[in-house]
């Protein structure tokens, strides 16, 4: 994947990078404290507008100068300032692991056209991993706006930017439309993209289904790496499985070995490591294909 021109935060506006790091990653907290919100209202159908933030054990709406990200959780002593009941850790570490994955998306991918279209990535995928892990669920209401998208940003991007951010469009199906029209070319390696990661996964879970007579995975995988897919591309797509796949048999065997009954059919969500898979994709994935490639030439 190459880069817009002014990549850099010093180049676009004369400040050290770490400077724009830095409010990547203050702005990656504020955002994360928006995704408690949808880890914690979206499974429970619950409207992530109204009414505003309150404690769960005393519903007493929280202060604006109790909702700063991180720092009000740590004043407080992870307590209600009213009811003195206990608040999550998940809290604060939602919104610090979100302002770190933020400078790092920042870092790698640089401040260019393409970074708001990444962030926003980052956190749908963050916001899928904690609900997949709480809930075992991956929602429609997320991962079908995911879809569209990234249908929209792969047919918006190459008319207005060009197709540098692209990868894939070096590779089949582009090979194969020379001529075309960029938006169109785009488009094609989107759906096979898609078609990589919801579509192989859809197929891995019926032929285990049709032979072992029990379900494999959830829909909502599916869906998730269809949106996945269509952005990133089959092979940032199939490297995301692949590593959320190895990850997930790790834990896997872990979580089994701790059972004492051993139960080989426990069910691990997938989606955290699917979600974790893209993640290492979107930050590191050229690398790490690039290195793989590399080992046999």
């Amino acid at each position: 994947m190459t880069f817009f021109a002014f990549s850099s935060f010093e180049a676009a506006t004369g400040l050290p990078d770490l400077v724009g790091l830095a409010f990547v990653f203050a702005f990656g907290a504020i955002v994360g404290s928006f995704l408690n919100v949808v880890i914690y209202r979206v499974p429970n159908e619950l409207s992530i507008v109204f009414p505003n933030s309150a404690c769960p054990k005393c519903n007493t709406p929280i202060k604006p100068y109790d909702n700063i990200p991180v720092l009000s959780w740590l004043i407080l002593g992870g307590k209600c300032r009213s009811c003195k009941a206990p608040i999550s850790a998940r809290y604060p570490a939602v919104e610090l692991l979100t302002g770190v994955i933020f400078a790092l998306v920042a870092w790698q991918i640089g401040f260019t056209a393409f970074l708001p279209v990444a962030l926003i990535f980052a956190a749908v995928m963050i916001s899928l991993i904690f609900i997949d892990a709480g809930h075992m669920i991956l929602p429609n209401v997320i991962t079908y706006p995911l879809f569209v998208f990234a249908i929209l940003v792969r047919l918006i991007y190459p008319l207005v930017f060009g197709t540098g951010y692209f990868s894939d469009m070096s590779y089949f199906p582009a090979t194969l439309m020379g001529g075309s029209p960029a938006w169109l070319v785009s488009l094609a390696c989107a759906f096979v993209g898609a078609l990589a990661g919801g579509g192989s996964l859809w197929l891995v879970g019926e032929l285990w289904k049709r032979f072992r007579g029990v379900e494999a995975m959830g829909l909502g995988d599916v869906k998730m790496m269809l949106g996945v897919g269509a952005l990133l591309g089959w092979r940032l797509t199939l490297l995301s499985i692949f590593l959320g796949a190895f990850s997930g048999a790790v834990i896997g065997i872990v979580v089994i070995l701790r059972q004492k009954d051993k139960d080989m059919q426990a069910q691990i969500p997938f989606g955290i490591f699917l979600g974790t898979g893209s993640l290492l994709a979107l930050l590191f994935g050229e690398r790490l294909v690039a290195w793989y490639a590399g080992q046999f030439l």
